[in-house]
């Protein structure tokens, strides 16, 4: 497989590094010379300086070759055209390409992206999945991290253990489902101190792990619970940052739930006349410096349950965050694109963190994986993925007990949907052909993985 990507920023250099580590021909292109030079030094690919839309240069790129060009540019007129040659002259089989302008966002149901048009198979609105990112952190406070899956019947959370009192605190995987009642979830990964891991059943919970659950939605409380952790819903939300994903961000919340008290700080003036205009009058937008402390204490974040911190700027955002949780803010969630911050956040008090290119990465790779794979996040860019895959007839999973399977080290089920029905593993149950699989695979398992779940080649292979 062969594949271009257009845009050596981080989440073009962090798709590549992705792909060549599973062995896939990568190319990156790119005008700024030094980025292309750090992609070419020092990840297993090539590079190509040049603008990423010019016919030359995608043909210095091997376009005639390529099964699929992914243009993540700074520039959506950009990575438009890029898709349009790539297709037009170079008959390019796929073609994905991300998009931030709302005027343009707004046409993807009007068929302008259809192949006799803008030949784009697949559009990428980072803006719009931070946001929907950050409403679903919402809808479950307790979580640092949370993602519906299989219809909304089951929820990924990523739940940090902040009480020595928890009843989680010390037992096994095994004992959780017994001993704290939750039959109806699955532990899938632990973090503890910058270390991500499968855990074995006889592995127990410590104070101040990061852990990845995946549970029924009717257990979701009974989840938090076992955790100690009650909060409460937001209602009284600050968000900093008027820009793109500020207003999809307060659109949503509008749209959801009428009964919030939503404030916006925006350092732009012109940009924060925009916003209120297109909020109307139930958002206060407020113009100014959110690093001011008076312009904090006029928003009331001092007595608000949350503020988001949605700058485009790392460290604005970060020290937004604190100032608003040391005035009182019962919590802040923050959109940091530097992964070289994020260990350093939970130390600060900032209580759920946001990063642009792991929402990206993980729409970018389903489309690359298996067609059998219908939903694919990334946990951390070094450890794997949760996957959602159909188990088709080749599948060597069926047939026996779950408890009789030698799955390779580092993948774990963590529940089947049969028809409407989702089950949570047991060492008896057999899988059947056509069940839904969810399931976490490490990276260093991920072909084997595939193997066993019988996954239909994907349109490249």
């Amino acid at each position: 497989m062969k594949v271009i990507i257009c845009g050596a920023g981080q989440v073009g250099t962090t798709i590549a590094r992705h792909l060549a580590r599973e062995d896939i021909d990568v190319t990156v292109i790119d005008i700024d010379e030094e980025q292309v030079h750090q992609v070419d030094q020092n990840y297993e690919v090539r590079g190509v300086t040049g603008h990423a839309s010019h016919p030359a240069v995608l043909k210095q790129a091997g376009a005639k070759n390529a099964d699929m060009l992914i243009a993540v540019t700074q520039s959506d007129e950009v990575n438009m055209v890029a898709c349009q040659v790539a297709y037009s002259l170079f008959n390019v089989k796929y073609r994905i390409a991300r998009l931030r302008h709302a005027g343009y966002i707004a046409q993807h149901g009007a068929g302008l992206y259809a192949a006799e048009h803008l030949p784009i198979d697949v559009v990428i609105s980072p803006e719009i999945e931070i946001a929907s990112g950050i409403e679903r952190r919402l809808r479950t406070p307790g979580a640092f991290d949370m993602l519906p899956l299989a219809g909304d019947r089951i929820e990924l959370l990523g739940i940090h253990t902040l009480s020595a009192d928890a009843p989680v605190i010390g037992k096994t995987i095994e004992q959780i489902s017994t001993d704290c009642g939750l039959s109806g979830a699955t532990v899938l990964a632990i973090i503890r101190d910058g270390n991500c891991f499968t855990p074995e059943a006889d592995d127990r919970i410590a104070l101040g792990d990061d852990v990845y659950v995946l549970a029924s939605t009717d257990e979701i409380d009974a989840v938090m619970a076992a955790f100690s952790h009650d909060e409460k819903e937001a209602r009284r939300i600050v968000i900093v940052g008027g820009g793109n994903v500020g207003l999809h961000l307060a659109r949503k919340l509008q749209a959801e739930n009428r009964r919030l008290n939503l404030k916006i700080i925006e350092r732009d003036p012109a940009r924060a006349s925009f916003a209120a205009r297109e909020l109307g009058d139930n958002v206060v937008v407020l113009q100014g410096d959110a690093l001011d402390r008076m312009l904090l204490n006029e928003a009331g974040v001092g007595s608000s349950d949350t503020i988001i911190t949605v700058t485009d700027d790392d460290e604005t955002n970060i020290f937004a965050a604190v100032l608003g949780k040391e005035a009182g803010c019962s919590r802040a969630i923050t959109l940091v694109n530097k992964r070289s911050y994020e260990a350093l956040l939970p130390t600060l008090g900032i209580d759920a963190v946001v990063n642009p290119s792991t929402l990206t990465i993980s729409t970018v790779l389903r489309h690359i994986r298996h067609d059998s794979i219908s939903a694919l996040y990334t946990l951390r860019e070094d450890f794997g993925e949760v996957i959602e895959a159909e188990i088709t007839a080749s599948s060597r999973l069926m047939g026996q007990p779950l408890g009789r399977l030698d799955l390779p080290r580092g993948m774990k089920i963590g529940a089947i949907i049969r028809d409407d029905l989702v089950i949570f593993p047991t060492p008896d149950l057999e899988i059947r052909q056509g069940d839904r699989v969810v399931a976490l695979v490490v990276y260093s398992a991920l072909r084997l993985a595939e193997a066993l779940l019988g996954a239909k080649k994907s349109r490249f292979r």
